[in-house]
Formats: C-alpha cells, structure tokens, sequence
C-alpha cells in the first residue's frame, strides 16, 4: 500500500448548506480541525450521509479530498446489495483513483439479509474485482446481518492478497477479540465503535474508524494510540459518545460541529437533526466535559 492504514481514522460527515448543497468550505475546515490528530479519513462511510448523496455529490468529494486531506491516507467506502453492481463500482473507482486513495472500506450487503455462504461470495467477488486493497465492513445494526469471524477467514483465505482488514462495528468486544487472534497480523482489525475505543486498543485492535473523532479528534487519538491518560479520557467521554448515537448517526456529530462553528446543522432527509432536547443534553455534556477536560 501507498501509505500504510493504522491507528485513529476519522469517518468524515458531510456537510450541507442552506439549500442542501455539499458545503465543500465546510468539508475544508472538518477536514483542516482533524488532520494534525488522525491518522486517516475515511471518506463516503455511513456517517458521510452517503446513501443520500447524488453521484455527482459523491465524485465531488472523492476529487475534492485528495488535494486536501494534508497527505493522510484516504479509504474509500463504496457499498451496496446488488454484488454485481458493487463489484462494477468498485473496479471502475479503484482504477480512477488507486493513485490518491488507499484502501476501499466496502460495507455488508444491507436488506436482503445473505446468509455466510452469501456474504462469502460476495465479498470474494467485490475484492477480486479491486485495483486497491478492500476493507470489510460489518455492522448488523445497520445491515441486518453479522459477518462472523471464520466467514471473515474464510474470505481473507481465498483472496488474501485482496484484504487489507475489517471494520468491526458490531458492538460485540467478545468478536472483535475473536477476530484479532484469529487475523494474528496476516489483516488488520479496526474497531468501528467509539465507546470500544479504548477496550479495543487494549485487546490490540489496529486502530478505531471513530465519529467522534470529528469533533474530539487529539483525546481519541490518545486513547486509540494507549497514552497514559487513555482510560481515563474514555471514562470522560463515555456519557458524550452515548448521547451521539441517541437519535442516530451523524445527527449527534452535526449537533457538535455546529456548535464548534464548524458546520451548518442540515441533513438530509431521511436523516433529520437532533431534537431541541437531545441538542441540550448535548450540549450540557459537552459544558461538563470542557469543564472535566480543563482539570486534565
């Protein structure tokens, strides 16, 4: 690979204007707020809002972001349910851009729920297709099936020049550890899930594909990285990273980007911001973090 992909990647929102355009200023100082703290972005992931983006939304932001991403790497998510369709996206794309991008995070077929024989087929056919390496994605919540770990070998075994790693976003730390020992180094383990950031690392996770980075981007990579105050910086943001995810992802990272001054408060639909209600808890937590954070 181009630039090896480790450590703290952060999962890029998209920002929006009044009249529903990408913001590519406010993508700009997102990206400008992060870079000296992650390690990579990941761009066109679940929290760029992806599935509501227009293809002209998306070559946007795939031409905008090598330029601009102050030379960390760049993984690519490319998904969908329709494996001849995703393969034939994944081929063209990972051809235009193997020069500025590094990896594809390529997420579980979502609705038609495969079984692990479907998965497996899949994700062969998508990965032999990739002129990059394919990061797996699983995350059951949003897809409704769980890629298990030996399916996870099964696929590494077949293609294994193909597979660069997994994001585990199942929330399981039980798994994730089942698919560290089993990966033992061949393939790299990221964890998907920010209030396993710590736990992960611990279990020797390769790094951690946060949203949360987005708005605490330098105290998630001290806690990824394992810096001494780590555990206790977990412990600080425990109640935050739950508020985040309270009415879904990104609306609870928009709520903090905006109030950082970062980004306008829109999304789009079906995606809605957070209520008044979940936006003050927010913003009550962060008030009490800042105030926590400042005795560090």
């Amino acid at each position: 690979m181009k630039k090896s992909i480790t450590g703290l990647g952060s999962a890029l929102i998209t920002p929006f204007n009044e009249k529903g355009k990408v913001d590519i200023v406010a993508l700009r100082n997102v990206v400008a707020s992060q870079a000296n703290f992650v390690d990579f972005f990941v761009v066109l992931g679940t929290t760029a809002e992806t599935a509501t983006l227009s293809e002209n939304d998306k070559r946007k932001i795939m031409d905008y972001l090598p330029e601009n991403a102050m030379c960390k790497p760049l993984v690519l998510g490319i998904g969908g349910n329709n494996t001849v369709a995703v393969a034939g996206e994944v081929a063209s794309l990972s051809n235009q851009y193997k020069l500025s991008y590094s990896a594809i995070l390529t997420v579980c077929p979502f609705y038609n729920r495969p079984s692990q024989e479907g998965l497996f087929r899949h994700f062969v056919e998508v990965a032999s297709r990739s002129a990059l390496p394919i990061m797996l994605y699983n995350v059951p919540a949003r897809t409704g099936v769980n890629l298990l770990p030996e399916t996870v070998m099964r696929i590494y075994n077949e293609v294994p020049e193909q597979i660069y790693g997994i994001k585990e976003a199942g929330g399981n730390i039980a798994q994730l550890k089942q698919l560290i020992s089993l990966a033992n180094g061949k393939f790299k383990v990221f964890s998907g899930d920010d209030n396993l950031a710590y736990e992960a690392a611990k279990a020797g996770a390769d790094g951690l594909i946060s949203v949360a980075s987005n708005a605490f981007p330098a105290d998630f990579y001290k806690i990824v990285h394992l810096e001494q105050d780590a555990e206790q910086l977990m412990r600080r943001y425990s109640k935050m990273v739950s508020l985040l995810f309270k009415e879904g992802s990104p609306a609870g990272i928009k709520t903090l980007l905006t109030r950082q001054g970062l980004i306008k408060n829109y999304l789009r639909l079906p995606l809605v911001p957070n209520s008044p209600e979940v936006q003050n808890e927010i913003f009550g937590e962060l008030d009490a973090l800042n105030g926590q954070l400042s005795l560090f």
